[in-house]
């Protein structure tokens, strides 16, 4: 889920597509049209719960408290 919208299915997806190419062909802009379908999907899908899955497992592996510093190559100015 990106910004509180629900996982759409293709078919889900491509209908928001179809959808928001008939909005801007009846003259609404590119970004009304999206805003509008987004919204329409997140009040059909309202209330649903959305199973996330966190992959942690690479979390752990080299923690600790070092720091880590990346050198562009630039020399740093001096003041």
């Amino acid at each position: 889920m990106i910004a509180g919208m629900p996982a759409l299915t293709h078919k889900q997806q491509q209908d928001a597509v179809e959808r928001i190419q008939e909005l801007m062909s009846e003259g609404m802009s590119s970004g009304q049209a999206i805003a509008q379908v987004a919204a329409e999907i997140r009040q059909e899908h309202q209330g649903d719960n959305v199973a996330v899955m966190f992959d942690e497992d690479d979390d752990t592996v080299n923690d600790s408290d070092e720091e880590h510093y990346f050198d562009d190559g630039e020399e740093e100015d001096e003041q």
